[in-house]
């Protein structure tokens, strides 16, 4: 019978390939890290791991016994949730961290829903420029946006349609687009990073045009700032509906769909969480948040399909994103 702290220190090293990364993220010495993956060798009468320069790599029994480590590793997890289960309390310190477009928008209020229906939990939410990449990150992070060379369990909650928006009295005094063509013709409002190669917009009967936004005068970092300046009718720019919806919920007139034909790809919005065996306090918010998830975010199924003619979100209120479910479906 393989013994389960072994199974968890091979599958760091792993993931990590590294015996100090993994010891810091599991709390251990660096020589009882590695005695423990020097036992599980000595069971299985083959090397597991080989140094290479500064990294530890597999071996082919490494590779091979990896995907049965990571199975026994699940199989323990999901008996220990069921355990878990059968105590009603969820408490504890938890660190959520998240992109910035998603803390008033969403997040914070599904939060404190959370919050209420356990008052044992203590929690901290940071807003980040960056995802965590690294497998030592303890947080549950909600992020916008591809998250490319993540060490971390990524589940997707939904995906946001994009188009473009303008203010009413920018229309007004330069006219309005009426194919992605012109759109050189109009001044752009940047968010930072996310134009740089270029835009494709995709119409569901003419196919797809490469657009290549104008230099703008103003730049930004993020989509708050972003909506300001759009909404100010300093430009146009690309938003996503469902945050174009909650800006023009709280400031009605201050944002109009131009080119409604014509869309980007939809942006995916994903959880993000270490692999292995997870407290119940985090695998409660993880339910809670996918129960939470705004029916308008597009499912997964769609993410491919962002030619198809897309209307706004309708608004919505607390009650549609904060639900009373407290963790689990009953």
């Amino acid at each position: 019978m393989y013994d389960l702290d072994e199974l968890l220190a091979f599958d760091h090293v792993m993931r990590s390939g590294s015996l100090t990364r993994s010891a810091r993220t599991l709390d251990l010495a660096k020589s009882t890290l590695s005695r423990r993956i020097s036992q599980l060798e000595r069971q299985l009468g083959q090397p597991l791991l080989r140094r290479q320069s500064n990294r530890l790599l597999p071996t082919e029994a490494g590779q091979l016994f990896h995907a049965y480590c990571r199975q026994i590793l699940e199989l323990a997890e999901q008996g220990r949730q069921a355990l878990d289960e059968l105590s009603e309390e969820v408490s504890g310190e938890l660190h959520v961290a998240t992109h910035n477009a998603l803390a008033r928008s969403w997040l914070s209020s599904s939060l404190a829903a959370f919050m209420d229906c356990h008052p044992s939990v203590r929690l901290t939410l940071q807003t980040r420029s960056m995802p965590p990449l690294s497998a030592d990150s303890q947080a549950l992070t909600v992020w916008l946006g591809e998250v490319p060379g993540c060490e971390l369990r990524q589940e997707v909650l939904g995906w946001l349609g994009r188009g473009l928006y303008g203010h009413p009295d920018y229309f007004a005094r330069r006219s309005e687009p009426q194919h992605p063509r012109e759109l050189a013709r109009h001044a752009w409002i940047d968010l930072l990073g996310e134009t740089e190669q270029g835009l494709t917009l995709t119409h569901p009967a003419r196919g797809e045009f490469h657009f290549q936004p104008p230099d703008s005068r103003f730049r930004v970092d993020q989509h708050t700032l972003h909506g300001d300046a759009i909404a100010r009718g300093h430009g146009l720019g690309m938003m996503p509906h469902w945050l174009a919806s909650m800006r023009e919920r709280s400031h009605p007139g201050s944002l109009v769909r131009c080119l409604p034909e014509w869309s980007a790809a939809p942006v995916p919005v994903t959880l993000l969480y270490a692999f292995g065996p997870r407290p119940r306090r985090i695998s409660a918010l993880r339910d809670f948040l996918l129960q939470s998830t705004p029916p308008e975010w597009r499912p997964a199924e769609l993410s491919h399909a962002h030619g198809a003619s897309q209307s706004e979100p309708r608004q919505l209120g607390v009650a549609d994103t904060a639900t009373n479910r407290c963790g689990f479906s009953h």
